[in-house]
């Protein structure tokens, strides 16, 4: 049988009054009457108070009660206790305390403790840290249990109506976080929400962890890093996430690789994370205007940062060109990356010195397409490239000027602007930073040119007038070889098939080279070799055999120079002996007697070219030096001068900039570099053969071994010698 409350039905026992709590409003005899009734009942153990008892009371839309001198409602509203999550419960299961002396209970009940049943509800709401304060601070602060869920209209978060459902969860949090609604709303994520994709994150996706909002009980860093793994768990642990995104994960990865990532794991709480660049809401891809990872708001982004280098960017051309509405203009991450942001100490970073000005400055200003588009040169990286600083820099300089030593990093400024480094009032001090005692002759001269550029004439016809000798007389060269190689060797085979008689000679051996001579001969050879390879090491930093040996050693280009310069001092101080020798002593005397040119040498050419090419069947007799080592000896003279004045000005170039002006430097460098070439080829095509590969004396001629030749040798190559030393021993012996 159903218990009846005493209180059920007995409504009109208290006036409806503006204040009927209040005990002094009600009627004296209503006061008694109740308590008399209350009295009874206890003694005779009766229920406490169901819901209908409550609603006595509560149902009365006017009721109120002054709490901090505010008239506060205290009305019920009887069908919605009815469709709340608590419909079950009697109102005594939350409002607990009363005091059974008050009536109908005391003026201050107990304040409800959702915890009493709700035990778990700090863990599972984690997302608002209020839940650790007191419960009178929660009530102050506005945030409490009632404060989201309401009062006596508590749904179920499982009932769709409910405003914490997940379809309703972004407006539910949204009463209270307006601006955070309106960040969220404007998303990527939300747009995915609202499509209902799978892994597409809501508030609480994010929010439903612990340490990832900012409170005085975490560290800067733990939130950071917090922040972090949370987004990494959709984007990299996620498949479902990953595969609908575009980063690969590769690119996500490489943000732990970063100074940023790097630094968040060690503790550094100022580091980035992906909330300072992505925003924690407000998560776009960068084709949406307002994301902060869109090109033109990238400098903003970076410079919450990093304010300092915005405001020198955005004094830049192109940060003025981004401001403008350029978007192929340069912004922070086309230069240092994305994700994978190294220092610019770091060897893989883009920026680094040595990877500056082919990686970053020449993907724009080697570009033909926006070269054209913007009416710029695209010229400018090629040019450098092809200067000293660039082919250092290219072979592994750690100290050449790169772009950005001469424009600057992030200030950069076109050259009209007096303010600019590379405006001409400015670069005296420009490059004095590394070229100390810079004056006015450093600024007269192109300074992007190439080696034959027509910008300057004078550049141009000597290059020009070069690349016609080398074509002449190497060509020259290789056809009076040609033909020679093939009469020598027609001749050769004729004597082994007998077809030719063999000449007998005796095994008598003749002095071509003294020691002093062949020690001469030995360090021209040595420094030759290693000038050649030093030197072509910098002017083709990336040829396949230059990589080789900078694989070798990271101080590759230092040797290289001390080797060069090393190298050319021997030469010198060889060509000097020589000097000595061919001034001072007899033989030396004879040498340089023997080496002057006749006419004999010319008809001598002519005859043997005549013999070569079958036009005569009787072959010029040659002397102690003939037409070829003549001209080899001349040629090298005039060569190593042309070397030795043009690598001096090459190595004390501050001096020489000063006194012969940038363009009498870069005269000297075009032509210590064709010279080169010349000298090389000369030695290949020329020397090469007739010590070597010469049918009279292959394998080699051991002279500059041995100092000796056979008299065979003799009188193939030096017919008219080898005649007159016998006619001299014959004289002697008479």
């Amino acid at each position: 049988m159903k218990k009846v409350s005493p209180w059920s039905g007995k409504k009109n026992l208290i006036q409806k009054s503006k204040n009927p709590l209040k005990v002094t409003e009600i009627k004296k005899k209503t006061v008694v009457a109740l308590s008399l009734c209350f009295m009874l009942l206890s003694l005779k153990n009766l229920p406490a108070q169901t819901n209908d008892d409550c609603l006595t009371c509560h149902s009365d839309e006017e009721l109120t009660k002054e709490i901090d001198g505010k008239e506060v409602s205290v009305y019920v509203n009887e069908n919605q206790l009815l469709q709340s999550a608590h419909k079950n419960l009697e109102c005594i299961s939350c409002h607990t305390g009363f005091d059974m002396d008050e009536l109908p209970h005391k003026e201050n009940i107990t304040p409800i403790d959702c915890e009493s049943c709700h035990k778990d509800a700090p863990i599972k709401h984690s997302f608002h840290p209020q839940f650790l304060l007191s419960k009178q601070r929660l009530e102050k602060n506005g945030t409490s249990c009632k404060t989201c869920h309401g009062k006596h209209n508590v749904i179920s978060p499982e009932e769709k109506k409910s405003a914490f459902n997940r379809t309703n969860i972004v407006e539910g949090c949204g009463n209270c976080h307006k601006d955070e609604k309106s960040s969220y709303t404007n998303s990527l994520h939300y747009k995915g929400f609202k499509e209902k994709i799978s892994g597409a994150p809501d508030c609480l996706t994010c929010h439903n962890k612990e340490g990832i909002v900012s409170t005085k009980k975490i560290k800067t860093a733990d939130l950071k890093i917090n922040q972090t793994k949370l987004c990494l768990s959709c984007h990299l642990d996620n498949p479902e996430v990953r595969k609908r995104t575009a980063p690969s994960t590769g690119f996500i990865l490489s943000y732990e690789k970063s100074i940023h990532g790097s630094e968040v794991l060690t503790g550094k709480p100022n580091a980035a994370n992906c909330v300072d660049c992505h925003t924690a809401h407000q998560v776009n891809n960068a084709s949406v205007g307002h994301s902060t990872i869109n090109r033109s708001n990238i400098p903003n982004t970076c410079g919450r940062c990093h304010s300092s280098i915005k405001n020198d960017f955005e004094l830049s051309v192109h940060g003025q060109a981004i401001q403008n509405g350029n978007v192929d203009a340069p912004v922070c991450t086309t230069c240092h990356g994305e994700h994978l942001i190294l220092k610019h100490t770091d060897k893989s970073s883009p920026v680094s010195y040595e990877n500056l000005s082919e990686k970053v400055c020449a993907k724009c200003h080697a570009s033909e397409k926006l070269a054209q588009k913007f009416g710029i040169s695209d010229d400018r990286f090629k040019t450098f490239e092809d200067s000293y600083h660039g082919l250092a820099i290219q072979g592994g300089s750690i100290e050449v000027a790169n772009c950005a030593s001469c424009h600057g990093t992030h200030k950069i400024l076109s050259a009209e602007n007096p303010l600019s480094t590379v405006n001409k009032n400015n670069l005296v001090k420009t490059c004095g930073k590394c070229h100390p005692g810079a004056n006015k002759n450093f600024t007269v001269g192109k300074i992007h040119i190439t080696m034959t550029d027509k910008k300057e004439p004078i550049l141009e016809l000597i290059s020009s007038v070069y690349i016609i000798l080398i074509i002449t007389i190497i060509g020259g060269m290789f056809f009076h070889n040609t033909f020679d190689l093939i009469k020598k060797a027609k001749i050769k085979r004729l004597k082994q098939r007998g077809i030719i008689k063999r000449e007998h000679y005796g095994h008598s051996l003749y002095l071509r080279m003294t020691v002093s001579e062949r020690i001469q001969h030995l360090l021209l050879m040595i420094s030759f070799i290693i000038l050649v390879v030093t030197g072509f090491m910098l002017q083709y930093p990336n040829a396949w055999w230059v990589v080789f040996i900078k694989n070798l050693s990271n101080k590759a280009f230092e040797i290289r120079g001390l080797l060069h310069r090393i190298a050319a001092v021997v030469m010198v101080v060889d060509c000097v002996y020589h000097i000595l020798y061919i001034s001072f002593t007899e033989r030396g005397k004879n040498l340089i007697k023997d080496l002057l040119p006749t006419v004999k040498d010319f008809k001598d050419a002519i005859g043997v070219a005549k013999f070569n090419l079958g036009i005569t069947n009787i072959k010029p007799k040659l002397d102690r030096f003939g037409y070829v080592e003549k001209a080899e000896y001349w040629a090298l003279v005039w060569g190593t001068i042309l070397m030795t004045a043009t690598g001096i000005v090459l190595w004390f170039d501050n001096t020489f900039i000063g006194l012969l002006t940038k363009l009498g430097v870069d005269i000297a460098r075009l032509i210590h570099f064709y010279e080169a070439w010349l000298a090389l080829l000369s030695i290949i095509v020329w020397h090469i053969y007739f010590v070597i590969f010469n049918p009279d004396i292959y394998p080699m001629n051991l002279a500059w071994i041995k100092g000796y030749i056979s008299e065979e040798e003799m009188a193939e190559e030096h017919p008219l010698e080898l005649e007159k030393i016998k006619h001299e021993q014959t004289d002697s012996n008479m």
